[in-house]
């Protein structure tokens, strides 16, 4: 119970409501949300780990088109009545966002494994070597 009217001078729980965050500071991007990635390259692969916090696995798509891997997924609020009382403050994020990420020529979406496991997708996506370009002298008749 507090003994500070809400919005006095004096009300320090919310004192600090009404500020933004600076957006290099935000989990947010574009009015979209933004997941915690970690992108690792090693010699013979490209490993992408991504927090996706309350996405069911069905809510999340992974596609590869021209070597871009774009990662979508959409987290839902759940309605729910309360009826033990009210939701006085709710932090949690939801919406729908999407990453993307240039990985070149030299992955196919036929190798790529991906793992969804306590709220973290990894993905694990071989790299092929290309073959070296080729050239050679064309005779002119």
């Amino acid at each position: 119970m507090s003994l500070v009217p809400r919005g006095s001078l004096f009300d320090f729980d919310h004192f600090f409501d009404n500020f933004r965050t600076p957006a290099i500071f935000s989990d947010k991007e574009g009015g979209h949300l933004v997941p915690r990635i970690e992108v690792k390259e090693k010699a013979d692969q490209y490993l992408i780990s991504a927090e996706l916090p309350g996405v069911k696995k069905e809510d999340i798509h992974v596609t590869l088109d021209n070597g871009v891997l774009t990662l979508e997924a959409e987290s839902h609020q759940e309605d729910k009545e309360e009826k033990d009382g009210k939701i006085i403050r709710q932090e949690r994020r939801y919406g729908r966002f999407s990453r993307s990420f240039n990985l070149g020529s030299d992955v196919m979406d036929s190798d790529i494994n991906a793992k969804f496991d306590n709220g973290v997708l990894t993905l694990t996506i071989p790299r092929h070597e290309l073959p070296p370009p080729t050239s050679r002298r064309i005779d002119i008749s």
